[in-house]
């Protein structure tokens, strides 16, 4: 709640691993990717981490990240979706219709027609916030440039939209690469700042890879 971030990361290491959990300003969530590839940021280029494999524990279970020359790789376990009906109450969430409706293990998937639905999307947190039984919502199309798009809501938690959802993609990317019939694809997060993601279909699991930038250090004092 003091860092009011859309995550904050804590770390702690146990043998040959690490143990990891991940708070909103609001509440504990099973699993973030955007704060795990930023904690494997940290113990590369501030805690002398040598292995080119981090290996973290997790209420999601084992999660993996990996380093080469142009970035991190996250390795995390698929999510199963269900396709489901597209209720009444989930129009009115936005102000488009979503075409398809899925639920995962801790999140909504709503697809639409295209990009630019995604892009003009204009949510009713309200309305998304009486859903407890979720995290959020994600919402989806096939993009115009790269192979899929996305935002992520998740007022349940104390996040309006998330900037760039790691975890999001381990719903996106099995929907996407069944759909496309790839398993390497290129994604765009549109929130405001928007986040460039390269993602793989690895079976069960899901490989994301993203950049990290240190942009600052600090001292918390807690009393």
């Amino acid at each position: 709640m003091e860092n009011n971030l859309a995550e904050t990361s804590f770390y702690v290491k146990v043998g040959d691993h690490f143990e990891i959990r991940w708070f909103t300003p609001t509440v504990e969530v099973p699993l973030c990717g955007h704060a795990t590839l930023a904690t494997a940021h940290v113990l590369y280029n501030h805690k002398q981490v040598k292995e080119d494999k981090i290996k973290f524990s997790s209420k999601s279970g084992d999660l993996y990240v990996t380093r080469d020359g142009s970035g991190l790789t996250l390795d995390f376990p698929k999510d199963h979706l269900v396709r489901i009906d597209v209720t009444n109450e989930m129009c009115e969430w936005f102000n488009v219709m979503p075409i398809e409706a899925f639920k995962g293990n801790i999140d909504y998937m709503l697809v639409f027609s295209g990009q630019s639905r995604i892009e003009n999307l204009v949510p009713n947190l309200d309305k998304i916030q009486k859903h407890k039984e979720v995290r959020g919502v994600i919402v989806t199309a096939k993009g115009a440039t790269v192979d899929f798009v996305s935002r992520f809501f998740a007022t349940q938690a104390g996040i309006p939209e998330d900037p760039v959802t790691g975890s999001a993609h381990t719903s996106l990317v099995g929907y996407w690469s069944e759909k496309l019939g790839k398993n390497n694809l290129e994604a765009i997060q549109l929130s405001s700042r928007k986040g460039y993601l390269t993602c793989t279909n690895a079976g069960d699991r899901v490989r994301i890879k993203g950049l990290a930038k240190t942009y600052l250090s600090g001292r918390i004092e807690v009393n």
